[in-house]
């Protein structure tokens, strides 16, 4: 290691201009690097967001995929300190968040098919642990489908639960704007 810092030296010694050259092409080089780095990342991005558009690719996801793909929908919409929580043992807090206004959001997700409503012992079990044990300011049920009519849908309004169906998922992921009963308005 020392001889090759004598080496270096004694090159740099003998010959200032190639060496002052040689040090301009190794800085020019990696910041190319790393711009075309930064420049591909940022393609990744945008087309990731152009795909996280359309909620129809949320019907071949998984839970898990379908939490991290709301909470990139959170993210472009504003929202800060968005956390995927979800998983056994997340009490039904899959995404946390910090709303624009500052709200604590708990959301539970439910990736569903089409087929298959959100029911109200889901709403329910919910209503039991956004406040309470999460410290939901904003609790929000997120699904790609549907909800049932009736019991859990009148509860979730008496409590103050967001619902958020597949129309109104499509036109936030669309737009990018949530909807107005999460802004406060």
């Amino acid at each position: 290691m020392v001889v090759v810092v004598v080496l270096i030296v004694d090159f740099v010694r003998r010959h200032p201009y190639w060496s002052a050259t040689l040090v301009l092409v190794a800085v020019a080089s990696v910041v190319a690097l790393l711009s075309v780095r930064a420049r591909q990342r940022e393609r990744q991005r945008a087309e990731q967001a152009e795909r996280d558009r359309a909620v129809a690719v949320t019907d071949t996801m998984t839970g898990a995929e379908f939490e991290q793909w709301f909470a990139r929908l959170l993210e472009a919409s504003e929202f800060r300190h968005v956390h995927v929580r979800g998983g056994s043992g997340d009490r039904g807090a899959d995404v946390t968040a910090t709303a624009p206004d500052g709200r604590r959001v708990v959301v539970q997700c439910k990736r569903q098919s089409l087929t298959n409503r959100v029911g109200s012992a889901a709403i329910q079990r919910f209503a039991g642990t956004c406040r309470e044990v999460h410290g939901g300011e904003l609790c929000m049920i997120v699904t790609n489908g549907f909800f049932t009519a009736g019991d859990g849908v009148r509860l979730a309004q008496q409590l103050g639960i967001v619902l958020v169906d597949r129309g109104l998922l499509e036109t936030w992921a669309w737009t990018g704007t949530p909807p107005s009963s999460l802004l406060g308005r």
